[in-house]
């Protein structure tokens, strides 16, 4: 399985790294990389009257971004503007299920808009919650009612605190199968 990481807009680059050498220890017979090429943010995807952006729109360009992709079975899009998907006030992130594309936001993902004080563990541990429930959505997998499994679906930043970044036993064999699946498919 290959998992290329793309970013769009202004992200820190650090942050991706921090990301991408997180999803390794998660997915160890992924392949993961980076998209050297950003993607820009998609005029289109802002809502003036909301002033966020509407993350299908960002994600159809991820998407469109993976079929020009070569030797990529998923791909992460990583943008740092709030967004959202009707009628829902905000997403950490979408994907398609099953499917290439995936997205996450970091912007509600730090402890800063939440009026704390910045820690950067905190947010690179939730980023990473959330790029590996996107990716888990690529794979066919729904969400989990297990409140500690990554798979959880997140209303809140609380409850992306309380979920842990890894899948449950149950949502972790489904992966593990995907991932046996991609192997022989490319053997």
């Amino acid at each position: 399985m290959k998992i290329g990481i793309i970013r769009i807009g202004q992200v820190d680059q650090a942050v991706v790294n921090r990301i991408q050498e997180n999803l390794s220890t998660t997915f160890p017979k992924a392949q993961i990389s980076q998209i050297t090429k950003n993607l820009s943010l998609p005029k289109e995807a802002y809502d003036e009257e909301r002033q966020q952006h509407h993350s299908t729109i960002i994600l159809n360009k991820i998407r469109l971004k993976a079929t020009k992709t070569k030797n990529i079975d998923q791909i992460l899009g990583i943008v740092n503007v709030d967004i959202f998907l009707p009628p829902l006030n905000y997403v950490f992130g979408e994907a398609e299920s099953p499917g290439k594309a995936a997205l996450i936001s970091l912007w509600r993902l730090k402890p800063e808009f939440y009026g704390k004080k910045p820690n950067v563990e905190l947010f690179i541990e939730r980023s990473t919650k959330e790029a590996v429930h996107e990716i888990g959505h690529t794979l066919g997998l729904n969400h989990c009612s297990n409140p500690f499994c990554v798979m959880y679906f997140s209303n809140s930043i609380f409850e992306t605190d309380r979920k842990q970044s890894l899948f449950c036993n149950k949502c972790y064999l489904k992966i593990e199968k995907k991932q046996d699946e991609s192997i022989e498919q490319q053997g």
